[in-house]
């Protein structure tokens, strides 16, 4: 069959800043499909559409049967290091890594179609949250993984050169309180393998367990990093609601303690990926999304 890159991944990968290996690698993308197909021996049965924003993802079964999934990730966003925090976390919190290589990964398949975002939002937000709890272990000796300072580094850079007028209060602030944050030690669970870009549609309905994540873009760092991303869950019905900054300030309160994290770090992290986010968003034109984040933004 053709494997080709369905329009979302396109077009996000058409957002970010162009290089040749993405280039290379889009439109080698069929090829690679195939390659990988005949590699582990899989039977296709479709590629998932609309998909992800940073893969090709393949609904397959193995030789034996089985069903899986097949992955195929772009150099820039990190295939290898997908495929370190999987094989770590050996299907304890996250989907199962069956087997990997040259950028494509077999995984188990999970329900794709129901997320805990399905669930009400009192029960979506406690399974999350106990997902997320299980991630959150002692890296491996001698890891490769990228930590919290390294990768909001890039990003702190990016946001310095915003040149939206409005945003600068914000972008200020959230450079701030990241200088704070890695100016001091967390009390506890300060160098843990973190999923790196959790929110409640990663966390998928399985057999072999209710819930586990998928997606990780794995970084070490400290637990508060990695739930703040999940604060801002549901962001388009906060911002909906009348009494949504209100909502917003209870969730980092009720997410610290259900997850002991001091609230004040969840705050602050919460602040700089929202607005890091909104920045990101407004660079490459999706002004709605900005909007929306940098609101929120202003709340916590």
């Amino acid at each position: 069959m053709a494997f080709e890159p369905p329009q979302r991944l396109v077009r996000a990968l058409g957002e970010a800043t162009r290089d040749a290996a993405t280039d290379d690698w889009l439109h080698r993308l069929p090829e690679l499909a195939e390659e990988a197909v005949a590699r582990h021996e899989l039977t296709v049965e479709r590629v998932q559409v609309p998909g992800g924003r940073s893969s090709l993802v393949v609904l397959v079964r193995t030789r034996e049967g089985t069903p899986a999934v097949l992955k195929l990730v772009p150099p820039r966003s990190r295939p290898d290091s997908e495929r370190a925090a999987l094989a770590h976390w050996g299907g304890m919190g996250a989907a199962k890594l069956l087997d990997a290589g040259d950028g494509a990964l077999l995984i188990e398949r999970l329900q794709r179609d129901v997320s805990v975002r399905s669930l009400p939002e009192a029960k979506s937000m406690l399974e999350a949250a106990g997902t997320l709890r299980r991630l959150w272990v002692a890296p491996p000796a001698g890891h490769r993984f990228e930590t919290v300072a390294e990768r909001t580094g890039r990003q702190a850079e990016a946001m310095a050169s915003c040149g939206d007028a409005d945003a600068r209060p914000l972008v200020a602030a959230a450079l701030a309180a990241r200088d704070e944050l890695l100016g001091s030690v967390p009390s506890e669970g300060g160098a843990l393998l973190l999923h790196g870009t959790f929110r409640q549609s990663k966390v998928l309905a399985g057999e072999r367990v209710p819930w586990l994540a998928v997606g990780p873009d794995p970084v070490v760092g400290e637990a508060a990093f990695d739930l703040a991303r999940l604060v801002r869950d549901r962001v388009e019905d906060l911002i909906a609601s009348p009494s949504g900054a209100a909502i917003a300030r209870r969730r980092v309160k009720r997410l610290a303690e259900s997850l002991d994290v001091d609230p004040e770090r969840l705050r602050g992290w919460a602040l700089f990926r929202a607005v890091e986010s909104g920045v990101r968003a407004l660079r490459v034109g999706r002004e709605q999304d900005a909007e929306l984040l940098l609101e929120f933004a202003g709340w916590v």
